[in-house]
């Protein structure tokens, strides 16, 4: 019979005790929250930032302990536009994406960058909530590999000017050098308005408007406020040419892993998250137009339906209307 030493004995006993820790370790690791790693550009203030934290108070209490979320602002877990990638490949589990985003992979998505499809907020929750958005969404998820969960309301564009014009149809923007920022897709929709859309970087555009080396810009009236474009401009003309959207997204390889019940629980908590932001940018948007009659700019609204049909008929003549299904367009405009 072979006796082990102490030494050996002792050996034994820490592998023994190792070996049992180990078993536990997995076992924990087992039961851990799931990590929800949310990325997004926006600023602590804004309110698709704030949003954030609606959604994970929300999960934690529908399903407390069962989810990890971690809320990373400012672009620093992943850069503004790669989000939608990461999710796809399973790095990131949750982010708030664009149209933009979206068309890249999914062309007939474009139809929502386009000018006066969407009317107002309400108008696109009914188009997203009901059975247009239902199929696209089911092309998305096919073809980037993302889940969307709710859809938020990015702002309503409207055209500042450096000086007060009487602008009631497209033609009196004639010779307007609007600035819009520099894609294609962007400067379209500033010469469907009427005006010649002049690319330039957004932190050129104060200056630019002090100078008279644009005329104008365009952006949701926060946006405007924000840069104090009122300073150096006169007037705003409330043209309404683009109701905005950002769509609250989850990585496919995380929904599917999860159970109906926590799957339930994400999709509220999406959806209570959106809300909580739309409610609060539609109230911001309403306060803040007596914010620029107090600053002294004139607010003036011109022959909405003379913009919507110019710009419409624009689109309907160009390449971006042939990648959309047909009957698109009119199915968005009839949704009531």
């Amino acid at each position: 019979m072979t006796f082990a030493s102490p030494l050996r004995r002792s050996l034994l006993a820490a592998g023994i005790t190792a070996a049992a820790l180990c078993g536990l370790t997995g076992q924990a690791w087992g039961q851990a929250k799931i990590p929800m790693r949310i990325s997004t550009p926006a600023v602590p203030d804004d309110w698709h930032a704030k949003m954030w934290t609606v959604f994970k108070d929300a999960l934690d209490k529908s399903s407390p302990n069962q989810f990890d979320t971690q809320i990373n602002l400012n672009a620093t877990l992943f850069k503004q536009g790669t989000e939608p990638a990461a999710m796809a490949r399973g790095n990131l589990e949750l982010s708030a994406i664009s149209a933009f985003d979206m068309a890249k992979l999914v062309p007939e998505f474009s139809i929502f960058t386009a000018g006066y499809v969407v009317r107002d907020p309400a108008h696109q929750q009914k188009v997203f909530n009901g059975p247009i958005g239902e199929s696209l969404f089911k092309t998305v998820s096919e073809k980037m590999d993302v889940t969307i969960l709710s859809t938020a309301y990015l702002g309503t564009r409207q055209v500042n000017l450096r000086e007060v014009r009487n602008v009631k149809t497209p033609a009196d923007l004639k010779g307007i050098k609007l600035r819009m920022p520099g894609t294609k897709e962007w400067l379209f929709l500033g010469e469907a308005l009427g005006a010649t859309a002049t690319p330039l970087a957004f932190g050129e555009v104060y200056l630019g408007l002090k100078t008279g080396t644009i005329d104008g810009q365009d952006n949701p009236l926060p946006t405007v406020r924000a840069a104090k474009f009122y300073e150096v401009t006169k007037q705003l003309v409330l043209t309404n040419h683009l109701v905005d959207s950002i769509f609250i997204a989850i990585s496919n390889k995380t929904w599917n892993a999860l159970t109906p019940a926590q799957k339930q629980s994400v999709k509220a908590a999406a959806v209570a998250a959106a809300q909580y932001n739309n409610e609060n940018r539609i109230k911001e948007e309403a306060q803040i137009v007596d914010f620029f009659k107090q600053q002294g700019l004139q607010v003036t609204t011109p022959d909405l339906e003379a913009f919507h049909k110019a710009v419409q008929d624009s689109y309907a003549k160009s390449d971006y209307a042939k990648v959309w299904p047909a009957g698109l367009l009119e199915r968005i405009n009839n949704t009531r």
